[in-house]
């Protein structure tokens, strides 16, 4: 069983839009995750997006899949890796289980890529990403201060979330993660 780090996409790996990332012009990369994630050792790389805009009509499941795999290419010749990408494409009033913060998209993942959920982080910058980490039975969570974590930050806490890392970037909480005893940004 593999250790895994889950990532969510918009705001993690790249820039979160207001009216959604619906083509490959939208989309704005991090450097810092790309550079990040190419020094992860010992974890699968998966992420996990939500992406409602499928579920609205306002972009087919085809483009976002292209857009995903895309986004796996630049990070490849880049030096990091991405292991998979699992996409809930509903809209949020869908009620499926795959939609974050259910814990759907993590455990198909964990299933299809022989991952230890106990050794895992889930890294986000929404309170739903977490949620969803912590229903999944992940190891720690953490809050991305990118995209809507300042914001998230704003909004009270889930009663559900004990514990969780607060961190600047991706980059940030990568340190943090190859460096599991180091407890200073957990609140």
């Amino acid at each position: 069983m593999f250790r895994a780090i889950f990532l969510d996409r918009d705001g993690v790996l790249i820039e979160n839009r207001s009216e959604y990332v619906r083509t490959w012009s939208d989309v704005e990369v991090y450097p810092e995750a790309i550079q990040s994630l190419g020094h992860l050792i010992g974890y699968k790389v998966v992420v996990v997006t939500n992406q409602s805009a499928v579920g609205r009509g306002l972009m087919t499941l085809e483009t976002a899949r292209a857009i995903n795999n895309q986004l796996i290419d630049v990070f490849k010749k880049r030096g990091a890796h991405i292991d998979g990408v699992y996409m809930c494409p509903h809209a949020p009033d869908a009620q499926c289980d795959c939609r974050k913060p259910n814990p759907g998209l993590l455990l198909q993942a964990a299933n299809d890529l022989s991952l230890d959920l106990t050794r895992s982080w889930m890294i986000g910058d929404a309170w739903s990403d977490l949620l969803a980490g912590k229903a999944a039975g992940v190891r720690d969570v953490a809050l991305l201060k990118t995209g809507r974590g300042n914001d998230q930050l704003l909004q009270p806490k889930p009663v559900a979330l004990n514990d969780y890392y607060v961190s600047h970037d991706l980059e940030d909480e990568l340190t943090t993660t190859q460096k599991p005893d180091d407890s200073t940004a957990k609140q």
